[in-house]
């Protein structure tokens, strides 16, 4: 990775932001952390941190992208350097431009990591992965041509729920299910936003998903291979016949936090990484993306 691509995350910090030498200085009550601003693209801050027009200005002059997210971590503002040659407008430049056979490869690769995953969450939950799943995500094609990713999901949600014959209904609730899965995509959107935003990549331009009304499209995109991650904390420790409390909802907040798979990075960090990767993508600094598989692996702290 680019070093010169590096995020600063001070969502969390209750303190000062200011500028010396070359370097930014992060100051809390009882500490002090400094950051060469030659590392860094990307500065997240939160509601609680105090930061000068004057470091404003000199993130302009080193070509850094500063972002202010709200109490959920989702950047709500911004401010980016005005200038004729920016590492943030070259990347939006080429994703702009990115062909129609690498959003087609690109999108193949991500179904089927969506796929690859379900198939970890069922055997996980039911014991044995699915020779279908297996399948399907091996002999995907380019573009997914074959809508393999629908056919995945109503083998996916049969086989899931077993006898209670569940039915997946986005955004209508209507059972725990429905509801706990709603609110945990809803999560994963969040990354998702903070995610893009820090890569420097345009969420209106999507790979698959795209409504002129969708200001994050390619967050619809990118959130694919995450979702059976949410699936198995759901269907692992919730009823169909139970209500989504609160105590659920932050279990499966907390759930997120947890290793994502062998990297031993949670949802949040390897949204960051996969966003960024994928930025290297549409440059075409690699050939083909790289995407992330859920393990299949919850932590003990995450169960029943």
């Amino acid at each position: 990775m680019n070093a010169g691509w590096q995020v600063l995350d001070c969502i969390n910090l209750k303190g000062s932001i200011r500028y010396k030498r070359g370097q930014l200085v992060v100051q809390t009550d009882d500490s002090e952390r400094i950051f060469p601003l030659a590392q860094i693209a990307v500065v997240l801050i939160g509601i609680q941190t105090t930061i000068s027009g004057s470091v404003i200005a000199k993130l302009s002059e080193y070509d850094i992208a500063l972002l202010v997210c709200d109490w959920r971590s989702i950047p709500t503002a911004g401010a980016v350097p005005w200038r004729e040659h920016t590492r943030i407008g070259a990347r939006q430049q080429a994703q702009a431009r990115l062909s129609l056979p690498r959003k087609k490869q690109a999108w193949s690769r991500i179904v089927s990591a969506k796929i690859s995953g379900q198939n970890r969450t069922l055997a996980a939950i039911q014991g044995s992965p699915s020779k279908l799943l297996s399948e399907l995500a091996r002999t995907i094609r380019s573009g997914d041509s074959d809508n393999f990713e629908a056919r995945a999901a109503r083998h996916y949600w049969a086989a899931l729920s077993g006898e209670t014959k569940f039915s997946r209904s986005p955004g209508v609730g209507g059972d725990a299910w429905n509801s706990a899965l709603d609110y945990g995509y809803t999560l994963l959107r969040g990354y998702g936003i903070r995610a893009i935003c820090a890569a420097g990549l345009v969420g209106t331009l999507g790979l698959f998903h795209h409504s002129r009304n969708n200001s994050f499209a390619l967050v619809d995109d990118l959130m694919e291979p995450f979702r059976p991650m949410v699936d198995q904390i759901v269907f692992e420790n919730l009823d169909i016949r139970d209500e989504l409390s609160p105590t659920f909802k932050q279990q499966l907040s907390l759930g997120l936090t947890s290793k994502f798979d062998s990297s031993g990075k949670s949802v949040p960090s390897i949204f960051i990484d996969f966003a960024q990767y994928y930025g290297l993508y549409v440059e075409g600094e690699v050939e083909s993306l790289r995407v992330p598989i859920w393990s299949g692996e919850l932590n003990a702290s995450d169960g029943k």
